[in-house]
């Protein structure tokens, strides 16, 4: 980014600001900021005067370092944590009120909320797993534990898009400037967020099946222009996605619903979520008894999705349907070339299954 994300300018004040001002509207004990690379820039340009701030001097380590040392800095007498990004200023108020009250009603350990279907941050996690946060290392985050607490999560449905609105790129910091006034609010809830139905495709490609992906990463866009010329429909679901976003789709689905698929035998789903919305989908996908589902990540997260899927009660049978990585072995390397090798594998799956 050219300088810490946290101290980037929006509407003309650091984006930790902005997500300060909006737990400050939280009946919180107290809020714990960590400080890692750009500390002392953070400490002189935020307002952080009632906050309790503490520095990761192994901030290079990664996010699990850093969220250990904030978990180990709250109060002896803490019942949970509210785990809070500082690229994630669009966080309603509400929306922290609404996943402390439901801890509170609920004998849950972790707290997660969701948007039409779609996991989000922040996320809430009790006393009891704290040990378990101190203890996480590398580039990971909250998710490492959720696995060895299956039954203990709770997820809570908000109206809330901000949950998914983070900044991870200035692509992204570019979109979202302005996110707040009136003009930029409408432009972004103008995106349809009911279930899309568009007419039927032509019989051509009601033979070969429709290519269902879930995500928007750049082996989606590729995915989706390699399918058309093989004559499949392709439906994407995605939270905030219009169809004019990617023209080549002809569906667009901003819940994450798939009980909404028609011939789900014909249905072959690649998900691409970065590891957003991986499980989720998955289990859409074995609910939905797709013949094919395709996860693309390295074979690190992959395996990481197997073992919390085992967790929640997920047959080993089942778990095979998941092709991880996605595609037949091209040795693919580009966008293109990992859709190629995607499209090849259904190509394969549908010819096994005898259709034509």
């Amino acid at each position: 980014m050219g300088e810490p994300k946290q101290l980037l300018p929006l509407n003309g004040r650091p984006l930790l600001e902005h997500t300060l001002a909006n737990l400050r509207n939280v009946k919180l004990n107290e809020i714990v900021v960590v400080v890692g690379c750009g500390a002392d820039a953070v400490r002189k340009r935020v307002d952080l005067h009632d906050i309790k701030v503490v520095e990761n001097k192994d901030y290079e380590q990664g996010m699990g370092n850093s969220l250990g040392v904030g978990v180990s800095a709250v109060a002896e007498a803490t019942d949970g944590v509210l785990v809070v990004l500082a690229d994630q200023p669009f966080v309603h108020s509400e929306t922290y009120t609404q996943l402390i009250d439901q801890y509170r009603q609920s004998d849950a350990q972790v707290v997660i909320p969701t948007y039409r279907g779609f996991r989000g941050n922040p996320v809430l996690l009790d006393r009891s797993v704290f040990p378990e946060v101190m203890a996480l290392n590398g580039d990971v985050g909250c998710r490492a534990i959720f696995g060895n607490h299956s039954e203990g999560i709770t997820k809570v449905a908000v109206d809330d898009v901000g949950i998914l609105l983070d900044i991870d790129t200035k692509d992204d910091f570019n979109r979202l400037q302005g996110y707040g006034d009136s003009e930029r609010d409408q432009q972004i809830h103008a995106v349809d967020l009911s279930n899309r139905v568009f007419p039927e495709s032509d019989e051509s490609q009601q033979a070969r099946g429709n290519v269902i992906i879930v995500g928007t990463e750049p082996v989606v866009m590729a995915l989706a222009k390699l399918a058309k010329i093989l004559l499949f429909r392709v439906t994407v679901f995605d939270p905030l996605l219009r169809l004019s976003d990617l023209p080549e789709a002809d569906q667009v689905l901003n819940s994450l619903d798939f009980s909404h698929l028609a011939n789900a035998r014909s249905c072959y789903v690649v998900i691409a979520s970065r590891g957003k919305f991986d499980e989720e989908a998955i289990e859409q996908a074995f609910a939905a008894d797709v013949p094919y589902i395709g996860l693309v990540a390295n074979r690190k997260r992959a395996e990481l999705v197997r073992r919390r899927l085992h967790q929640k009660g997920h047959t080993p049978e089942k778990l095979d349907k998941v092709h991880s990585p996605a595609g037949i072995d091209l040795g693919a390397k580009t966008p293109e070339e990992i859709a190629l090798s995607i499209l090849a594998q259904i190509v394969s799956v549908i010819r096994k299954d005898g259709k034509k």
